[in-house]
Parts: structure tokens; sequence; C-alpha cells
């Protein structure tokens, strides 16, 4: 259910709750958020919350000016993790200057901002995502060890599944908060496993991706465990991905319905093909992402296909399916960029009649590591068209710096399992 401000203020005082959570992520797409106490909601509608951006991420791209957060009231949901007497609410928020203009980089901005484009020119997208993690136990004292919960399989049952109530509370917490899974599952990994979404917006769908990671982490908890989206989490194991599918409408039809569709749908799938390799520090930000590319079945190669394989995009030749899939992605990624890019992408596909390529076929791979990625990303002139200057070389800059931390340190494995594996 969507709420509008003055509903919100009744919902809070007849449901007896005591605080609201304001949040919002970095450019790398780590949540963050500020408490206030609920009597202060209807104040913070109309003149938001200032944080301090040189302390956050990217947000060194304010320049020393004042940054607010406005909470977006479509996005209104109950924690149900917390306590039921002093309830807490959760509202996703916009970042703007004190004079009121969004801040560069607000993610949530870039993506409203995509979709608004597309609309333009006649077009609508919606995402679903399929999303992966792997469970770890903990010691005594709470600290997550480097051994997965099970040793299950994929689709396989319990006993040896033993993460089916953790996942069974993640789908129902997720129920409560308004979300609705689609289907869960064991995964192929040890400990690992898969809960999907259906389509919606762009921003919805990237607002899903978020809450669903933070009620995972907090759900794990509660059960003891340790949920880690860490990319590759165990080097002699699958890696956890994000299965990114999209389907693009025009006057609320399907392309696939209509006698150009399939068409539109190849040249948008092209102009992905593409550019992707230009925005891969955004779908594989880390370090550790590049070593699940190119391993058990996790894309490196830029191809399509219609089956179920290794291919970097999946676009079904048939109607029933009517999503193409993006495979390459980790849940480690900011969605708005990701999401937005992908919008972008296949616009410029579709607008410039891209043609796409024999089913299989091409020689062109995704970038090795993130120094190479960084490298393509420094001279994309797509990148540069869509995403402001200072918040492109804010991006650079930390990815840049990333690696260099990465080839300094002398254990990188300790490295990665201190930057990711506690922290994703």
């Amino acid at each position: 259910m969507i709420y509008s401000e003055n509903e919100i203020l009744q919902y809070v005082e007849e449901n007896d709750v005591k605080f609201v959570k304001l949040t919002f992520c970095d450019i790398n797409g780590k949540l963050k958020n500020i408490s206030i106490l609920s009597s202060e909601l209807a104040v913070t509608f109309e003149r938001g919350v200032r944080i301090t951006a040189k302390k956050i991420t990217g947000f060194e791209a304010a320049q020393g000016k004042d940054l607010f957060l406005f909470p977006d009231a479509g996005t209104m949901t109950l924690l149900p993790w917390r306590p039921q007497q002093g309830r807490v609410i959760r509202m996703f928020c916009y970042i703007r200057y004190a004079d009121g203009t969004p801040f560069e980089g607000d993610g949530r901005y870039f993506l409203k901002k995509a979709m608004k484009d597309a609309v333009s020119k006649g077009y609508c997208f919606r995402f679903g995502t399929s999303c992966e993690f792997t469970l770890f136990r903990t010691s005594e004292s709470g600290k997550p060890l480097k051994k997965p919960h099970d040793y299950a399989g994929y689709c396989d049952i319990a006993p040896d599944d033993k993460g089916e109530n953790i996942r069974r509370d993640v789908c129902l917490t997720m129920e409560q908060m308004g979300i609705h899974p689609v289907s869960s599952r064991h995964e192929s990994g040890h400990g690992q496993h898969e809960i999907d979404f259906n389509a919606a917006s762009a921003l919805k769908a990237a607002d899903t991706f978020l809450s669903f990671k933070s009620a995972v982490k907090s759900v794990a908890e509660i059960h003891g465990v340790h949920a880690s989206f860490m990319p590759k989490p165990l080097a002699n194991d699958c890696g956890n991905g994000m299965h990114i599918s999209f389907s693009i409408f025009r006057d609320n039809d399907l392309f696939e319905e209509n006698t150009d569709g399939g068409d539109v749908i190849k040249s948008a799938c092209a102009g992905l093909m593409k550019y992707i390799r230009e925005f891969t520090v955004m779908t594989n930000s880390t370090v550790n992402s590049y070593k699940r590319l190119g391993e058990f079945s996790a894309p490196r190669n830029i191809v399509w296909s219609a089956g179920e394989c290794s291919q970097l995009l999946r676009i079904p030749d048939d109607k029933i399916e009517a999503f193409v899939t993006l495979r390459a992605a980790d849940c480690a990624c900011n969605p708005y960029y990701v999401f937005g890019l992908i919008i972008y992408s296949a616009l410029e596909g579709i607008e410039g009649s891209f043609v796409l390529p024999p089913e299989n076929s091409g020689t062109e791979l995704l970038p090795q590591d993130l120094s190479e990625a960084v490298e393509i990303a420094e001279g994309s002139h797509f990148l540069k068209k869509y995403i402001p200057e200072i918040i492109l070389s804010e991006i650079i800059k930390e990815r840049s710096d990333e690696w260099k931390e990465y080839t300094a340190a002398y254990d990188k494995e300790a490295f990665e399992d201190k930057k990711y594996f506690y922290n994703l």
C-alpha cells in the first residue's frame, strides 16, 4: 500500500510508531540511515534532515555543501524484526541541497531521471531480480566463520538444506513489508540460497533489492548465522550473483506482442552488449567480483543465447517468458546506477537501431579485474554522457583506491575477508 504524507502521520499515531529510519545509500550501494523520533516526522517531510556529506563514500562531491534527506512517502514500510511496542518504520529518501535541488550523487534521483528519459521517448522498463547469498556458521561469541551453514546442493531439501527455515522467515518478513517474493531455493553452492522477485518499476525493484538485503542480514542474525552477499566468498565454490531481468513496454503492451517488438528488444540488447564493458565497474564493483566471473556458469564472454547456459544475456525466443536476463551483476552493486545504465544502454541501442550479433557469437570479454574495469570506465563516453562528471570521478577514484589497497596487501585473502565477507 502506498501512503501519502498525511496518511503516514496518522499511521504513526495509531500504531505506536516511535522511530523512523530515513534510509539512503552511498555510491557503492551500501545502506545508510538516520533515525528520528516519530514526533519529528512532520517537520522532516517539510525540511528534511541534514547529513554530513564528507563522511559518506562518494558524497565528497557535494564539496562541503549541506545535504538533506527527504523521505519518499511512497516507500514507507514497517520493519517486522524491530519491537512491536515502540515500532519502527522505514522510508527511502531523496537527497537534496539546502535550496532543494537534487544532489548529483543520489542514485535514486539518477534512476528516476533515467525512467523519465525513457518515458519521454515512449518506453517503459520493468525490472525483476534473482539474488544469491551464502549462509555461514558463527562462533560461540557470534563471530562469522568461513564455514558454510550446510553442504546441500541445488534445490535440495531438509535436512540437507539447513537454511530452509531462514529462507521462509526472510520471505514472510518481506511479505510483512509489502514485498512479495516469487520463489526461494537452495542454490548449487554450499550454504548458498536464492530468492526471486517479480517485475516492478525500476525504482521499486531497486528499493526492493536493498530491502531484501537488509531483511536477509537481520533474519540470519536472529537465527545465529551470518549472511554474506560477497560475490566469491569461497574460492572453490559457486559465487553469489544477481540476475537482472527486464522487459520493455510501449503503450502498455509488451513489444513481443507488437509487430516491431522483436526488433526493438534485439536493438536494446545490442546496446546493452555494446556498453556493458564500460559500466562493468558498476555491475561488478569490487575486487572480489571478478573472481566469480568465468567460473561455475557465471558469464565472462559477451554473448547471448535463448537457452540456459553461461551466456551474458538470455533472450528467450518465446512469448511466455518475455524478460531479458543479464547474468553478470552481483549483489555488491548499487542497483540505482546499474538499472539506470541498463535503461540508457538499451535506449542507445533502440535509437541507433543496433544489430544484435548471432546467438553465441562474439569474442569480447568482460574486464578481467577491477583495474581493467576502471581503465575502461575512465575512457567511456557513454558513462560521461549520463553520469555527472563529479560523481563519475568519485566512483573511479573509489574503485582505483580499492584496487591499490588490494595490490598492496600482503595477505590478499585477509584483505578481501575484512572488506567484503563481514560487510557485504
